[in-house]
């Protein structure tokens, strides 16, 4: 009788592990499943960790952070602008040349510019991208953006601490 009573309890100890083993299995393979469509939805149709900021370069190939390693252009309407959502930003080939990736604000992609030999504009469409002063940017005849030509944003505010 106590073998039987022995026999019965390991028997069930037993069946209990084995379930809490396959619960444990399928919680792990539904947190491997979360986590792939988390990745998968982080990330653009090239790889690029939106949520980090990065964007592709079609010019560069790679994913890039374009508010730090392009030429920041401001709206002309708003230079003072330190919203980095409204700028515009341009990234030139790693190996010169003259092709010009341009990335507008509330467009999907970048623009590809070229000019067609040194000393003139880059040019798309009616777009027209022109050294001077920095960079300036045109929509026909309108100056849309313009920037100092440097790489990253410029410190607009001041560094003393308000009162």
């Amino acid at each position: 009788m106590k073998f039987k009573v022995l026999y019965l309890l390991v028997f069930v100890l037993l069946i209990a592990c084995k379930k809490w083993e396959t619960e444990t299995q399928v919680e792990k393979e539904e947190l491997a499943s979360q986590k792939d469509t988390l990745n998968l939805s982080d990330k653009d149709e090239d790889g690029c960790l939106i949520s980090a900021g990065y964007m592709w370069s079609q010019l560069n190939k790679e994913c890039i952070k374009v508010y730090e390693s392009a030429i920041t252009l401001y709206p002309q309407t708003n230079q003072n602008n330190e919203d980095e959502t409204l700028n515009a930003y341009i990234v030139f080939s790693k190996d010169g040349g003259n092709e010009a990736e341009v990335f507008l604000p509330n467009f999907e992609k970048s623009i590809i510019f070229i000019r067609p030999m040194e000393g003139q504009p880059w040019k798309h469409e009616d777009w027209q991208l022109i050294p001077w002063k920095g960079f300036v940017l045109k929509k026909g005849d309108t100056i849309v953006f313009s920037g100092d030509g440097e790489i990253g944003p410029k410190i607009t505010g001041s560094d003393k601490i308000e009162d």
